[in-house]
């Protein structure tokens, strides 16, 4: 017997969109649909709190570096200039021009008037260049704002993460001891550690360091960016206070989560005690440490303009104070306020991420 098999081709009609739906059930439907509306609302919320947030800062910084006495074009060009190169530096730079849409210029008489410019003034200008890329260019070099930032940004991230790990280091291991022995010589100690290292700001930490381990041990680089090493005296200045702070957060979590009733399921099945407190306890009790860190983000970045001053670290608080604020650099004194705050906002987008992992049962709203 001779078997003979007959293949025929079989078309599969691909399966629409409107089939798929009609498959669900209409409460499920509804439901699937609510929560991708919420999801995308919640996104568009919060680009439009980025951007107004972002607006609201640089305009202010804009307006206060106006107000503030002085001359940019004598700043850079000197006491030296002439006339005609100061007229010239101004034509250049747009300085000849409105700052706002309105201003209070004085009459022939020396009687301040309300004067309306409408769109032809610096700051319509610089926001429209600003959504194309261009930060501008700084008076002082004629370099393009936006390459400035990139060159000192990287240090300033550096600083920043590395304080927040040095001080990440210090406290969860001397908050979980001090809440695990609350009440005792050591818990004691630690406090009182903890409330030196909140009251001593960072140019009072700063210098004693330098003269600790740079003047009389010789350890430590005093100041500069030119090895691994040269990370450590600043970094310690700028996460001495956050780790103090971070100390007390851990110690009440960790007092707090040690009465609830998984801790003594956790020590009934017969659990150590490190794995009780490092594994169940301390997880559930950096929820807290977690907001201050994203919050505390954003006081590091401040805070590095004070310690980057201390110890000659090429970041952007260097950049702002000396070559921004000092010679009267608009534009980057705007770019360097940006790219702070831009920072911040994106840190507290990523705490509200971390907030989900730490706690499924939270829901950011």
């Amino acid at each position: 017997m001779r078997a003979t098999f007959v293949f025929a081709a079989t078309r599969i009609a691909p399966l629409s969109p409107n089939l798929l739906l009609s498959a669900l059930d209409p409460s499920e439907l509804t439901r699937l649909l609510c929560g991708m509306r919420h999801k995308l609302f919640g996104v568009l919320r919060r680009i439009g709190f980025l951007v107004l947030v972002v607006w609201t800062v640089v305009s202010l910084v804009t307006l206060l570096i106006e107000l503030v006495p002085g001359d940019p074009a004598v700043a850079t060009l000197g006491d030296q200039a002439t006339p005609e190169q100061l007229a010239q530096f101004r034509a250049k730079h747009g300085l000849d021009r409105p700052a706002f849409f309105f201003g209070f210029p004085r009459d022939n008489q020396g009687r301040r008037t309300f004067q309306w410019y409408g769109l032809d003034n610096r700051y319509d200008d610089y926001w429209v260049a600003a959504l194309h890329g261009n930060l501008g260019t700084s008076f002082r070099t004629d370099r393009p704002v936006f390459d400035l930032i990139l060159e000192r940004y990287p240090a300033t991230i550096e600083l920043a993460i590395t304080a927040m790990l040095i001080a990440v280091c210090i406290a969860i291991p001397l908050g979980v001891i001090a809440g695990k022995n609350r009440g005792t010589l050591t818990d004691n100690a630690l406090s009182v550690v903890a409330l030196v290292g909140i009251s001593l700001p960072g140019f009072v930490i700063g210098p004693m360091l330098v003269y600790l381990f740079a003047v009389k041990l010789g350890w430590l680089a005093p100041s500069g960016r030119f090895d691994w090493s040269d990370i450590i005296l600043p970094a310690f200045t700028l996460g001495a206070a956050l780790s103090a702070i971070l100390t007390r957060m851990v110690r009440s979590s960790v007092i707090e989560e040690l009465h609830e009733n998984y801790v003594r399921t956790a020590r009934a099945k017969g659990l150590s005690e490190r794995k009780v407190l490092y594994k169940h306890v301390l997880k559930n009790g950096l929820i807290p440490v977690v907001t201050v860190l994203g919050l505390q983000l954003g006081v590091l970045l401040a805070g590095a303009i004070i310690t980057e001053k201390i110890f000659g670290w090429p970041g952007l608080g260097l950049l702002l104070v000396e070559d921004g604020i000092g010679k009267r650099d608009y534009g980057v004194v705007q770019g360097c306020v940006l790219a702070i705050r831009t920072t911040y906002i994106v840190a507290n987008t990523l705490t509200d991420i971390v907030y989900r992992w730490l706690d499924p049962r939270i829901r950011i709203q």
